[in-house]
């Protein structure tokens, strides 16, 4: 198994800013796709629609400024079965240090590279978001490749 693996901070943020962009709809559709739908409680399901297709995650655990952790039941083959997890540190006077996973792919296939390259282009549209109130997700977020 091979795993995503990014850090970002998020500076002037207290750790449960970052935490409502990961945890509500509007923040999520803030920083990674406006076209975000479900239910964000744990056991709940989140949509989230991108121009090629899509991804479902099922919500495993939420502690408050801390963690959230997802798992992957409909999508992309190579996404399903997969984890997402942030975890969230205070920098005191600075702001908020955030841990990156996608864990558990079966292989370093193309279409990994393409997704650790998108997951820090989404990473930097969260830092924004919270920073300055304006993130750059679906549609709006950078293109690295012709179709994505």
């Amino acid at each position: 198994m091979v795993d995503i693996l990014h850090q970002v901070g998020v500076a002037g943020a207290a750790p449960k800013e970052v935490y409502d962009a990961l945890t509500t709809l509007d923040g999520l559709a803030g920083w990674w796709t406006v076209d975000t739908a479900g239910e964000t409680s744990p056991g709940g399901v989140i949509e989230f629609r991108f121009g090629p297709g899509g991804m479902d995650m099922r919500v495993d655990e939420l502690d408050e400024g801390r963690l959230v952790r997802w798992t992957v039941v409909d999508g992309p083959e190579e996404w399903i079965g997969t984890t997402i997890r942030w975890e969230l540190c205070e920098e005191p006077d600075w702001g908020t240090l955030v841990m990156f996973w996608h864990e558990g792919w079966r292989e370093p296939v193309p279409f990994m590279h393409h997704c650790s390259t998108k997951w820090a282009t989404y990473l930097i549209s969260l830092k924004q978001l919270v920073e300055t109130g304006a993130g750059a997700p679906d549609p709006n977020d950078l293109k690295i490749v012709n179709w994505n």
